[in-house]
């Protein structure tokens, strides 16, 4: 028989090994499950993007249908911003406006 503290000493050593190993093994699972879980999220991610923009490319398509366009075009042919026009009849309607009133007021 040998020694009991040499055998001691061995099982000691055995067990750190395992220990170890149990260790090394527990700790890569872990990050290999992180890792899955970090690509699954950004998968995820990027399909919620993706649905989201097909959904808003959608809603946009059925709210121009039956629209012109914010272009118009002028009577000497040029093409103008709708805006443009809608600010120009505006203030044709104020000088309009203020013409009557000086027409409609009593002469001194």
């Amino acid at each position: 028989m040998s020694n009991p503290i040499v055998h001691a000493f061995f099982i000691g050593r055995a067990l750190a090994d395992t220990l170890y190993e149990q260790a090394e093994s527990s700790l890569s699972n872990a990050l290999s499950e992180v890792g899955k879980l970090d690509a699954e999220l950004r998968e995820q991610l990027r399909q919620f993007t993706e649905q989201v923009m097909e959904r808003a490319k959608r809603e946009e398509e059925a709210a121009m249908q039956g629209r012109t366009g914010t272009t118009l075009i002028s009577s000497d042919g040029e093409s103008a911003d709708l805006q443009s026009v809608i600010d120009e009849l505006r203030a044709e309607i104020a000088r309009l406006r203020s013409e009557l009133k000086q027409y409609r007021s009593p002469a001194p």
